[in-house]
């Protein structure tokens, strides 16, 4: 984000200027990422069933499934983005989506045929993680090269509001479809909507700028080193890396016992359970609508502190739920933790694009996420351990709790004396690491 003389543009806007609903490049990317975030969220319900459902895989086997789709994050986010960097996103992101058609839609083939495999999942959910890993680290990279400074926090909001509604209502539409088309035939709506965001892409017309020229023994290795001396040498992205991983780390461990404590504690049936989570996620959507607008009135760095530290705080009721009317504190605690997440997701991206030189946005986002996303495993991993040893309920305190408590990482930063945050680098900008 940049330190800005006038103000952020956003839906709903009293102020004349530009707006994103007219400009055509961005609401052909933002449609086309919609649809497939769309089909993305059936394919999380549609592939474990098919496994479950079709071949009758055991618990492992679903379990080792599930930690197949992320797999790639851990291994190749790093070099993901000294790629991205070398080329162009736009272009990566087209081909990434046009191998997803191929290889989700080679679920619902083979299973017209009698032939799908658990081999074959495996292969599905390695080779589509790969494939996503490359899309959303250009992703993140391609939009400050498509939308101007001072139009990021909405473009970003629009963005977090389209991944917000796929959660809310992919899963509705997943349970649809599978009944009406089994789990494999499910799948057949995602390749569709790869193939929507593929068009979407190839109508756009702005073009990016090259790369820069390789400098002379440059390596890859040296390339990655480069992104990662960037993240941890600045003074800011570090604190928000700090901050996020921890925040995922507590979220990684209610996340896990949120089911168990619905069920076994709260009692709540299971046809019920669908519409608690949906009414959580309600609070992700209102997020992406109003982050800007927050941002303009609170400031678009101040706005990175407050929504960790003053808006998620409330989200801790969600542990004092209780049976009966008690039950609804947990949608509405979780449903604040969707909103300050998204609102604090959006203001740190659109922080993180304004930053980074161009030539380093690529490895940047992949660094981020190569840290921010580990932690979510191992505080699933830690919310089992402890719930087994001290109960689900006073876990699912500490995890609120610390969640909340993770803000104070970007608090005592250079952003805490910030209203604004500074104007973006230019490409010609030397690496800062101060």
């Amino acid at each position: 984000m940049t330190e800005v003389t006038k103000d952020l543009q956003d839906v709903g806007s009293e102020t004349d200027g530009p707006s994103l609903w007219r400009q055509r490049d961005f609401m052909l990317l933002w449609s086309g990422q919609t649809v497939s975030e769309m089909g993305s969220a059936v394919t999380q319900i549609a592939l474990p069933l098919v496994a479950v459902v079709a071949l009758k895989a055991s618990t492992f086997q679903v379990g080792l499934l599930t930690a197949a789709t992320t797999a790639a994050f851990a291994l190749i986010a790093l070099p993901a983005g000294a790629l991205v960097d070398r080329g162009s996103k736009r272009s990566i992101m087209i081909v990434c989506n046009i191998l997803r058609l191929l290889i989700i839609g080679s679920v619902p083939l083979a299973a017209s045929l009698g032939a799908v495999t658990m081999a074959q999942l495996y292969v599905v959910a390695v080779a589509a993680g790969v494939c996503t890993v490359f899309f959303d680290v250009s992703y993140q990279s391609y939009v400050p090269s498509l939308i101007r400074a001072d139009l990021r926090m909405d473009a970003n909001g629009k963005l977090g509001t389209t991944q917000a509604f796929a959660q809310l209502g992919g899963p509705s539409l997943g349970g649809g479809l599978v009944a009406a088309f089994g789990a494999a035939g499910a799948m057949t709506a995602d390749a569709i909507s790869y193939a929507v965001s593929v068009f979407a892409m190839s109508g756009i017309g702005a073009r990016e700028e090259p790369p820069p020229a390789r400098r002379e023994g440059e390596t890859l290795r040296s390339q990655i080193a480069e992104g990662l001396r960037f993240v941890v040498g600045h003074k800011v992205l570090r604190r928000v890396v700090a901050c996020t991983g921890t925040a995922n780390l507590f979220s990684g461990m209610s996340s896990a016992l949120a089911m168990i404590f619905l069920v076994r504690v709260l009692h709540v049936r299971p046809g019920l359970i669908g519409l608690v989570v949906a009414g959580s996620a309600v609070g992700g959507i209102a997020g992406g609508v109003f982050a800007g607008r927050l941002a303009r009135r609170i400031g678009s760095a101040r706005i990175i502190w407050v929504s960790m530290l003053v808006f998620s705080a409330p989200q801790v009721v969600a542990a004092a739920a209780w049976r009966g009317w008690g039950v609804l504190l947990f949608p509405l605690g979780w449903g604040i933790a969707y909103f300050a997440g998204m609102v604090y997701n959006v203001a740190q991206l659109s922080y993180r694009q304004s930053v980074t030189p161009p030539e380093l946005m690529g490895r940047m986002n992949a660094a981020v996420r190569w840290v921010v996303w580990g932690t979510l495993p191992l505080g699933g991993i830690l919310g089992g351990v402890l719930g087994a040893l001290i109960g689900v309920r006073p876990v699912l305190w500490l995890a609120f709790v610390g969640s909340w408590a993770a803000g104070w990482f970007v608090f005592f930063s250079p952003l805490r004396h910030m209203r604004d945050v500074p104007r973006p680098a230019p490409a010609s900008a030397p690496v800062v690491t101060g």
